[in-house]
C-alpha cells in the first residue's frame, strides 16, 4: 500500500527537483514551471501523444503530433474527421490499429461525454484503443492523479534502482509495485514524465550516464555494477519470413489502381495495392487479366510479428477499367505516395526507382 504523505521517499523529491531543471520540451508537454503557474495539460493533446507514442519514438511522433492537432484541434473535431483523412495522416506511423482507435475513442468521447474525456481511471480505461498503461498516463499527466505509469523506460530505472534480475515482462508486476511505491500525491503528472524523461536521457538502455543521474546514489545496479545488464529479458522466438505479390497497375494517364484493405487486420483501412495473401507460399492474385512483369526485386518490410518479403508486379491499367468492390482508381494529381502505409510506399518507390532505371 502506498504511503499517502506527499513525498514519503526523498528519491521522488530528488527526481522532481531534477525534473524541474531538465524536462525535455515537447509539443505536447506542459513545462514544470507553466504548471506550478496553474497551466493545465489539455487531456486531449496528452491522450494524442500517448497513442502515437505506443511502440513509436518521440522523433517520428512529434510532426505527426503537430499535424493532426493543428488539422484537428480538439476531440470533437477529430470526432467528426472522415476516416480516409485520419488514416492518411496517419500513414507511415505504423500499427494501424491505433489509428482506427483514435476515431472510435473521439467519438465516444465526443458523443458520450460531450467531448470531454473523463478524468475517472476506470471510465478511461473503458474508452476504445485505452489499455492499462494509457489511462494511468492520462489519468496522471493530464489529471494530476497518483496513478503509477510503467512503460519502458520506466521498467528499466525500475530495475536497476532495485536491482531487480528476475526478466520482462514476467517482471512487470514486481517493476509495476517498486514504481508504485514511488509515486507521490503531490505532483504525480510531472513526476510520472520525469520517470520516463530519466530513462529516456540518463538512465538509457545501453551506457548510462549515472554520474549525472539524481538516483545515482540510491541506485542498487550502480552499486553492484549491474546496471548496463538490466532489465533483463526473456529471448524472443526469431520471427518468421512471409512473402507476397504487390501489383502495380497504371494506365496511359497516369491513374493508379488502388484498394482499401479490410477494416480487420494488418494495414485496415488504409490505401494500397492489390495483392496476394502473405504467407510462405502466397497465391497468385491479380487484380485482372494482363501482361503482367517482375520488376525483378523484393520490398523488405518488418511487422511486429513477422518480416515480409514482398515481390513487385507492374502492369499498365486498361483505358476505361471498371474497378472491382474495394477497389479505387486514383488520378495522377490526387495520388500522394506518403498517404500510403510503409510497406506499400516502399512498393512504390521501388518502382520508381526501376523507371528511372529504364
Amino acid at each position: 500500500m502506498r504511503d499517502q504523505t506527499p513525498f514519503s521517499d526523498a528519491r521522488s523529491a530528488d527526481l522532481l527537483h531534477w525534473y524541474d531543471r531538465h524536462a525535455r520540451t515537447m509539443p505536447w508537454r506542459i513545462s514544470p514551471a507553466d504548471r506550478k503557474d496553474g497551466v493545465k495539460p489539455d487531456p486531449y493533446r496528452v491522450w494524442m501523444s500517448e497513442v502515437m507514442l505506443q511502440q513509436t519514438t518521440v522523433a517520428a511522433v512529434k510532426a505527426y503530433f503537430l499535424r493532426f492537432t493543428e488539422r484537428w484541434p480538439t476531440v470533437s473535431a477529430l470526432a467528426g474527421a472522415r476516416d480516409e483523412d485520419v488514416m492518411a495522416e496517419w500513414a507511415g506511423l505504423g500499427y494501424y490499429a491505433r489509428a482506427r482507435n483514435l476515431l472510435k475513442c473521439a467519438r465516444v468521447v465526443h458523443q458520450e461525454h460531450g467531448g470531454v474525456f473523463p478524468e475517472n481511471h476506470d471510465a478511461l480505461l473503458a474508452l476504445p484503443g485505452i489499455g492499462p498503461y494509457t489511462a494511468a498516463a492520462i489519468s496522471s499527466i493530464a489529471f494530476d492523479l497518483p496513478e503509477t505509469v510503467l512503460d519502458g523506460n520506466v521498467e528499466r530505472v525500475m530495475a536497476r534502482l532495485f536491482d531487480h534480475h528476475a526478466p520482462l515482462p514476467a517482471a512487470k508486476s514486481a517493476l509495476k509495485d517498486y514504481a508504485a511505491s514511488l509515486t507521490p500525491q503531490e505532483r504525480p503528472g510531472d513526476y510520472a514524465q520525469a520517470v520516463m524523461d530519466l530513462g529516456a536521457t540518463i538512465c538509457t538502455p545501453k551506457s548510462p550516464a549515472c554520474v549525472l543521474c539524481p538516483w545515482r546514489d540510491p541506485c542498487q545496479a550502480r552499486r553492484n555494477g549491474t546496471a548496463a545488464e538490466l532489465p533483463k529479458k526473456t529471448p524472443k522466438t526469431p520471427k518468421p519470413t512471409r512473402h507476397g505479390i504487390a501489383y502495380l497497375a497504371r494506365s496511359a494517364a497516369g491513374e493508379w489502381l488502388l484498394e482499401r484493405r479490410p477494416e480487420k487486420g494488418l494495414l485496415g483501412g488504409m490505401l494500397g495495392w492489390p495483392g496476394s495473401d502473405w504467407s510462405d507460399t502466397p497465391t497468385p492474385a491479380p487484380p485482372f487479366h494482363a501482361q503482367w512483369r517482375d520488376l525483378g526485386a523484393e520490398v523488405r518490410h518488418t511487422f511486429t510479428h513477422f518480416h515480409l518479403y514482398l515481390r513487385v508486379e507492374v502492369a499498365d491499367l486498361p483505358q476505361g477499367y471498371n474497378p472491382q468492390v474495394g477497389q479505387l482508381i486514383i488520378g495522377k494529381n490526387d495520388f500522394k505516395s506518403n498517404d500510403l502505409p510503409t510497406v506499400m510506399r516502399k512498393a512504390y518507390e521501388l518502382w520508381v526507382e526501376k523507371e528511372a532505371l529504364g
